[in-house]
């Protein structure tokens, strides 16, 4: 199926207007140690769902609907409601204009909707075939090519001559060297005139080309738009077509054309990146190609379809064979128009809403099954405000029954638009969505006397690891180099595999002890450079930023004598994938440092004088502390704790005691749903522990697996409910938003960000050989920005097989498309859909799912 809306464009010398729309369907893949989760259809959200899957599975044969195995499995784990998968046959059958009986498509339904494979006795039956050879097809039933596949494509099809793999591995090759940049010994020569003039400038060399393959490339022009129009011409596509086609090879590869697309996006130097890929693959194409063109045409009569059609009735329908004949022309299209109708797309779109649905009952229940309560609750002695981040749930609950404590959810960068810079460190690292852009740049600092002695000493540890990569590198000294460090090496090595904890444990104390970090402090003072971004805030900026987190996390009084802002990240050893356990929408940075950045404003007696005229009265004896969730281990670290008041001090003592408890009690919770290893936890504390540090370890935590659903609301909605660690938790107060905006502004940062995650651990587990990234334990980092399989594949884009699937034939994840529940009036959600078009459109294309809540604890489904 052909998805529409191709730019109606004069002539290709607007080629880069037609590559930008081209672009739809790929998704920006930055460095996989800037890791940001990303839905892999971004670009496709005007379409809807069902018309997506269609066309992926056309033109690259990707499935995105969960396969029969997957949604048998939830059947037997008895997620998935059989009644609902009733209901929504029920449903599609109402929606119909049935030339049928009903009793008889409703058989024939519900016997398909068994996900049965017809028997191939069936398929190849001489009754079934001698039948079918005395018909003529129908033109109605000749199946079209509707998608365009890359000519390469279709030759190997065509043919057996391998060469769309050829092409593959000539565009790898020369990405690669591109794309490795500083992490390579031997950067591309000329590699900064651009993609496209470095590797024309080489590929006349490249000896895995013949001589006449050389010189055609030698040939074209120098100019990347250029050269791809003459390849386009060459190939003479259709002007209509050339966006279609365009959209194949960037298919062809996704994650390497995903490298490019967000090279493309980070500086205006590099904005023609893109257009430079393209032109180096399709031109590669037709130097590979071109003895081989004219390519014969397509066959575009097809009797399989006629014949599955037939047997789908004999098989589901009870309509023997025999009487197919006895019916009439227009019967027989009747049957086969319904057959058609009622595909194996159709069938598995039914299961996996009824396991939506299923879902969504259940949570339901869960929530209005709770009686609202209109009795004062004792005044907390701490709050503490968590990210959105479903792993956060678990541990609020734990620790919300451990005593007087409340806690509130809020995006994880607390709306502070930072770019962070630690002490000594010459590099900066934007710590807030990626959606968005860094306002300010805040840096650790210390004074000259502490400061210039830490800085000699991670000038030695940096020398050290310099020099080490240098010999590694060269080819004289790299053989030299295991003589000299192979003693540490092996003791390293010796200790990590047979003491992980104990090992990673003394390697870290030891690195700390040596540089001997000084105590810091933050520049929060507006500071304006000659060059980049302002340092700190002005006055006015410090109130802003406060008054909006407190605004967002619905906290503006009765403050408790300590408020607790905390960021979240993770901890794990020899991860490629490390930086997707931090923060998932803030390109794996953790939220530490905006925690202790929002806790440090909330302090300062200026910004408090201000918010006081505003109507936000801090009270003197609250203080705000920062500390940073660790979700591999289930434990607070402090990061910030100024002078407490007395209050503030007992408060502290309180929590101190308590999170232990709270540690021991989620780690039994989260050990739980990892894989039976086949031993029991003695300590689970030591087994987290492990976890974290053991480098062979492909699994240390979950990370935000089986997350399924979205809840605005204020906490008193699910305090008393068990969440599984499932659900994304933003506090949300609807009798403090007269306008809507805080709704707003929700959707358009938490929620969106939240549905990249859903969308990509979705895609991971459908479609893990396209979207996911494989076996963590047979992965390769490629030229230090993302990871292969082998030497020769293609720059994987989403999450490892470990992250989703138990074991190779049991999920772990539940692939349901995220669930978004308001709490609040219906006006409130009528009025967000009409305001964000883009919202609606997820919701009415089938990517979101959304339900509300009304102040009388009435849930209704928006889908």
């Amino acid at each position: 199926m052909e998805i529409p809306d191709v730019l109606d464009l004069v002539s290709t010398s607007d080629i880069p207007n037609l590559v930008s729309s081209a672009s739809r369907v790929i998704a920006p893949l930055g460095p996989i140690s800037e890791f940001a989760a990303r839905s892999p259809w971004l670009g496709l959200e005007n379409h809807f769902f069902d018309d997506v899957a269609r066309w992926l599975k056309d033109i690259r044969d990707v499935d995105i609907y969960p396969g029969v195995s997957l949604l048998r499995d939830a059947m037997k784990r008895g997620e998935i409601d059989p009644k609902l998968v009733d209901k929504g046959l029920q449903r599609w059958l109402d929606s119909q204009s049935l030339q049928l009986p009903r009793d008889v498509a409703e058989r024939f339904c519900r016997a398909a909707l068994e996900l049965d494979d017809l028997p191939s006795a069936l398929l190849e039956a001489p009754e079934l075939k001698n039948q079918i050879a005395k018909w003529s097809v129908p033109d109605y039933w000749i199946k079209q090519q509707h998608s365009i596949q890359t000519l390469s494509f279709r030759l190997e099809q065509q043919t057996g001559v391998k060469v769309a793999r050829d092409l593959d591995r000539h565009v790898i090759k020369w990405c690669k060297l591109f794309l490795g940049g500083s992490h390579t010994a031997w950067a591309l020569p000329s590699r900064e005139e651009g993609f496209y003039r470095a590797w024309h400038r080489l590929v006349q060399y490249d000896p895995e080309l013949n001589h006449w393959q050389r010189q055609l490339l030698k040939k074209c022009p120098k100019d990347a738009t250029d050269a791809l129009e003459e390849a386009l011409s060459a190939f003479e596509i259709s002007q209509c077509q050339i966006q279609h086609y365009l959209e194949a090879h960037l298919l062809s590869l996704p994650g390497w054309a995903g490298m490019m697309l967000w090279r493309s996006q980070q500086t205006p130097e590099e904005e023609s990146l893109l257009t430079e890929y393209l032109a180096v693959r399709i031109l590669l194409e037709w130097a590979l190609i071109k003895p081989y063109l004219p390519l014969p045409e397509q066959q575009t009569k097809d009797q399989s379809l006629h014949v599955r059609l037939i047997a789908a009735w004999v098989h589901w329908g009870d309509l023997p064979i025999e009487a197919w004949p006895q019916l009439s022309a227009s019967q027989q299209q009747t049957y086969l128009s319904f057959a058609d109708s009622f595909d194996e797309f159709l069938r598995r779109r039914i299961w996996l809403e009824a396991w939506e649905e299923t879902y969504e009952e259940r949570l339901k229940a869960m929530i209005t099954s709770k009686k609202y309560t209109s009795d004062a609750k004792k005044p907390a002695l701490v709050q503490l405000a968590f990210c959105i981040d479903t792993r956060s749930e678990p541990f609020r609950r734990a620790l919300e029954k451990t005593g007087p404590f409340e806690t509130y959810g809020v995006a994880g960068f607390f709306g502070l638009p930072i770019e962070t810079c630690k002490l000594g460190s010459s590099h900066s690292h934007a710590s807030l969505p990626v959606i968005l852009k860094p306002q300010h740049k805040i840096k650790e600092v210390a004074p000259s006397f502490t400061f210039k002695p830490y800085e000699q000493r991670r000038q030695v540890v940096n020398s050290v690891k310099h020099m080490f990569q240098t010999m590694k590198q060269n080819v004289l000294t790299s053989l030299l180099l295991p003589e000299v460090s192979g003693p540490w090496l092996s003791l390293h090595m010796l200790a990590r595999s047979f003491f992980p904890r104990g090992a990673g444990r003394a390697f870290r104390k030891l690195r700390q002890e040596f540089l001997q970090k000084p105590a810091t402090e933050l520049s929060l003072d507006y500071v304006n450079p000659e060059v980049g971004l302002p340092i700190g805030f002005s006055e006015q900026e410090k109130v802003h930023y406060v008054r909006q987190a407190l605004n967002m996390m619905g906290l503006t009084k009765n403050f408790a004598p300590l408020v607790i802002i905390c960021g979240h990240g993770s901890h794990s050893t020899n991860n490629p994938y490390a930086a997707a356990l931090d923060c998932g929408a803030c390109g794996g940075a953790s939220g530490g440092f905006n925690a202790r950045v929002l806790a440090t404003l909330c302090n300062s007696p200026k910004v408090r004088e201000m918010l006081c005229k505003e109507g936000i009265s801090i009270p003197i004896d609250t203080v705000f502390a920062a500390a940073e969730h660790i979700t591999t281990i289930n434990e607070l670290r402090w990061l910030y704790v100024p002078e407490l008041s007395k209050a503030a001090q007992e408060a502290f003592d309180r929590i101190q005691g308590v999170l232990p408890t709270v540690s021991e009690h989620v780690n039994a919770e989260q050990l739980a749903r990892l894989p039976d290893l086949g031993f029991r936890f003695k300590r689970r504390m030591n087994e987290v522990h492990r976890f974290a540090e053991d480098w062979s370890e492909v699994r240390p935590e979950w990370g935000l697996a089986r997350n399924a659903a979205f809840i605005i609301g204020t906490r008193r909605l699910t305090e008393a409910c068990d969440l599984d660690g499932r659900v994304f938790l933003h506090t949300y107060d609807w009798q403090k938003d007269d306008n809507g905006t805080l709704l707003s502004n929700i959707i358009a940062g938490p929620v969106t960000v939240a549905q990249w995650i859903n969308l990509q651990y979705y895609g991971s587990t459908v479609a893990p050989y396209y979207y996911g990234s494989g076996n963590k334990a047979t992965q390769t980092v490629t030229a230090g920005v993302g990871v292969m399989q082998g030497n020769a594949s293609d720059l994987l884009i989403g999450l490892p097989w470990q992250s989703v699937m138990k074991t190779d034939e049991a999920f772990y994840h539940a692939p349901l498309r995220l669930l978004v529940v308001i709490e609040a009036p219906d006006q409130y959600v009528e009025r967000l859909l009409a305001h964000d078009a883009a919202f609606r459109q997820k919701v009415e294309n089938g990517w979101i799912r959304l339900a509300m809540i009304d102040p009388e604890g009435n849930w209704e489904s928006w889908f």
